[in-house]
């Protein structure tokens, strides 16, 4: 199974990341602004809602590891988000796998870029600055 793997180093504590990467609300910060929650499933849509992803919290350990399993999307349902966070000084070093890819198509590759534009909206929300997230409600918010 093929897998997307990052590493970045924050300077920020893991109680200021371990949000962003554990709750639907972190997410608007960083990844997408349509983001809702019910149930414990996290849904964030794209594209004007063109795209859903629904994702299922399976393993969070508290300022370490948050682990989601995407239970919708053609090519990301059964996959897995990965964000592990290890302290490191005055920084925090996170580590994010999306694992579990069927085939490296296209969209994988696409994804893989994605993923890296990402962690670094991680990065600067955790440490203060305003970003905000990757994907408005219709499109890319640059």
């Amino acid at each position: 199974m093929a897998q997307i793997k990052h590493s970045i180093a924050i300077e920020a504590a893991p109680d200021v990341i371990f949000p962003l990467v554990s709750t639907a609300n972190g997410f608007t910060k960083w990844w997408a602004a349509d983001v809702a929650e019910s149930g414990g499933i996290a849904e964030l849509g794209f594209f004007n809602r063109n795209t859903i992803y629904r994702l299922k919290p399976e393993q969070m350990e508290a300022l370490r590891k948050a682990d989601w399993l995407c239970i919708s999307g053609h090519e990301w349902q059964g996959t897995k988000l990965l964000f592990e966070l290890t302290p490191a000084g005055k920084s925090t070093k996170l580590v994010f796998t999306h694992a579990g890819w069927h085939a490296e198509t296209d969209y994988f590759v696409s994804c893989t870029t994605t993923w890296g534009e990402l962690m670094f909206r991680i990065k600067a929300a955790a440490e203060g600055k305003t970003p905000g997230p990757l994907f408005s409600a219709n499109g890319m918010a640059y």
